[in-house]
């Protein structure tokens, strides 16, 4: 009688991997680190717990590779434009309209985000090569100089970042609590965001410009 083999390990398939960070993703943007479980997760494969400690080891691992890719997509977009030969009011108007279009189709990405750096019991992994990249672009130089040449008002770019982010990010952070304020649906919340997108860039350019910058 021919004896069985020690039984050999799981082979890994990649197909099925990306179907955990694809489930995983949709669970955790939609209820935060805390508010799910690893079996949630499975649910949402279609599968069992022990396939996905198997792939990812435990919920913080997955939850951290999940948080880096959702991270370096946001950043990446904005380093393409950093790079360009644009000049700054036209790589801030460009960065306003990518990151509205990007929203508009990750919605939950600017919760999730926040939620995440508040995790204090998780390991945020920060994409560094492209902070640092999107540095290495010259726009901090770029902001700087057009302050010095009287174009741009005389603000620090941390605060230019908290205006932007605060008038970018709060309007899909809030959605649920607009559309139950005002009785609308999906597609009307859709539409005042398209509509509040060209009051957004309107309003930043216009206050960050001075109309007529000194010679």
């Amino acid at each position: 009688m021919q004896r069985l083999c020690a039984k050999q390990p799981m082979k890994r398939d990649q197909s099925t991997e990306e179907k955990i960070k694809a489930a995983a993703k949709k669970v955790f943007m939609t209820k935060g680190f805390d508010g799910c479980s690893v079996r949630d997760i499975a649910k949402e494969v279609g599968s069992n717990v022990a396939l996905l400690n198997y792939y990812f080891r435990s919920k913080e691992k997955l939850f951290e590779l999940i948080f880096e890719g959702a991270m370096s997509d946001f950043l990446q977009s904005m380093m393409a434009v950093f790079s360009s030969d644009l000049t700054l009011r036209e790589k801030l108007e460009l960065i306003i309209d990518q990151e509205f279009d990007f929203f508009m189709e990750h919605p939950e990405l600017p919760m999730f985000i926040l939620h995440s750096i508040q995790q204090k019991n998780v390991k945020i992994p920060m994409p560094r090569e492209v902070v640092h990249s999107i540095a290495n672009t010259g726009i901090f130089e770029q902001f700087e100089e057009a302050k010095k040449n009287g174009e741009v008002r005389e603000i620090s770019l941390r605060n230019t970042i908290i205006l932007m982010m605060s008038n970018m990010h709060y309007p899909f952070m809030s959605k649920n609590l607009h559309k139950e304020l005002h009785q609308i649906d999906d597609t009307q919340l859709k539409n005042d965001l398209l509509i509040h997108k060209t009051y957004v860039k309107e309003m930043i350019i216009n206050y960050l410009f001075i109309s007529n910058p000194k010679a």
